[in-house]
């Protein structure tokens, strides 16, 4: 692991390196949005670049206007926010000036009242691309692919907690039931350190992101590091009963904490690098990408592979197994049972806050109580995967995104969930130890 200290330090700085005040998307969006009525309605509107505008919290757009007679005339506009960065309300238009003149406050009322919150039909994107110019497909390949990307976040997501269960479960054959709410703790940190890195005036997306990521992957590292030295290291020879008792309190426990810290309210990241990117069409539907849902997509797959690469090659990997098969034998060789069990609980915990800012960066937000369902499905993806495998358990989770992805796509989504509880009682019926892992559902026998 110290090989990869120096390269993610050097990725940290050159992220934090970049300093500067962004508008997230839905600003931009909004302020485009607004330009088609300050033209004339044949006028053809290309937008050439985006900058900071004339005063604090103002967006500037550069856009060409072609009339009939095909000369270009090249002109701005200046969109006021309530705020940027994370501050509540920020995505409030409060003001518009066109070419440097602002637009007088009964107009810019009716512009807002009338065109742009006009939800039975929404104000077209001049930066929106043309549907006729996507190649075409056929409309059930368009929705499944469609299906597939939005479920690659999911399956990230469910891979990296599925790896966590593996990761300790595989040592003692005990489940904690705590995992969810260590991604809840990692995606309230992730938000308290973006806030933080947005007071001191640095707030580019990627040092955004490193923060956020920063923040949740120690704060609950550290906490994984309490619970392994004050709760389960007390529970080493208790029942796998008494275990999954402690941990469901546990669970309770932190939900509460994390209410306390946050409040009720839902907190929240804003939302940056998540312009959709047209692939095709079918029709009027058009599959589409998102860059940030992709690459972190991306990263957290990674990241559940660098776990099966670690306990499969590495030394702590070696130790691991060998704790695995018996840990008295591995005693007799020098191997530290306990440490290796609390190197797996911090590691497990780490890659849950990691799974929380996944979540809270692509979907929005997460809640005190999120982590409950999150970390049941979860641990229903490790189980039919083999949750005594880390690999297994991580495979589980694309099958479990998988299945979610296709059922959203053909059945009603309001029954997904109870589906997904069933097919847990369903492969604990057949195959306990799941698809990947043992046919039992039990540590292996030496």
């Amino acid at each position: 692991m110290r090989p990869l200290l120096l390269p993610i330090l050097a990725v940290f700085l050159l992220a934090l390196a970049g300093c500067g005040t962004e508008f997230d998307t839905d600003q931009v969006r909004l302020c485009r949005q607004a330009i088609p009525p300050l033209n004339p309605p044949s006028a053809n509107i290309e937008i050439e670049s985006a900058t900071r505008g004339p005063v604090p919290r103002a967006l500037r757009l550069f856009y060409r206007v072609r009339l009939g007679d095909g000369v270009a005339r090249h002109r701005s506009i200046d969109c006021l926010f309530a705020g940027e960065g994370n501050a509540l309300g920020r995505g409030a238009l409060i003001g518009i000036a066109s070419d440097g003149r602002p637009m007088s406050d009964a107009s810019f009322y009716l512009l807002r009242r009338f065109y742009l919150e006009n939800r039975a039909e929404p104000p077209p994107d001049p930066g929106a691309p043309k549907i006729e110019e996507l190649p075409a497909l056929p409309t059930a390949l368009a929705y499944g692919l469609q299906q597939g990307l939005s479920a690659l976040p999911s399956a990230a997501i469910y891979s990296l907690l599925a790896a966590a269960y593996a990761l300790v479960y595989g040592l003692n054959g005990r489940i904690i039931l705590s995992f969810g709410e260590f991604a809840a703790l990692g995606a309230l940190a992730s938000v308290v350190g973006v806030a933080l890195m947005l007071s001191l005036a640095v707030s580019t997306p990627l040092s955004g992101l490193a923060i956020a990521f920063t923040t949740a992957i120690l704060a609950a590292a550290l906490h994984g590091f309490a619970m392994g030295r004050f709760v389960l290291r007390h529970l080493e020879r208790a029942s796998g009963q008494q275990m999954l008792i402690a941990t469901i309190g546990l669970a309770i426990a932190m939900s509460e904490y994390l209410r306390l810290a946050q409040g009720p309210e839902l907190r929240w990241l804003p939302p940056v690098l998540n312009t959709p990117v047209p692939l095709a069409r079918a029709g009027g539907f058009i599959v589409t990408l998102n860059p940030l849902a992709v690459g972190l997509a991306a990263l957290g797959l990674a990241a559940a592979l660098g776990l099966v690469a670690l306990i499969r090659r590495t030394a702590y990997g070696r130790a691991w197994r060998a704790v695995s098969d018996d840990q008295r034998t591995a005693a007799l060789f020098g191997v530290d049972g306990r440490a290796i069990h609390d190197v797996a609980v911090i590691i497990a915990c780490a890659v849950c806050g990691m799974a929380g800012v996944i979540v809270t960066v692509i979907y929005g937000g997460m809640g005190f109580a999120g982590g409950f369902s999150l970390g049941l499905k979860a641990l229903v993806a490790a189980i039919l995967g083999g949750i005594g495998s880390v690999g297994g358990a991580a495979l589980g989770g694309l099958l479990i995104a998988t299945f979610e992805a296709v059922w959203s796509a053909t059945l009603p989504i309001e029954q997904r969930d109870l589906a997904v509880y069933s097919l847990l009682a369903i492969v604990l019926i057949l195959r306990p130890g799941g698809i990947f892992g043992d046919a039992e559902l039990a540590p292996r026998q030496v």
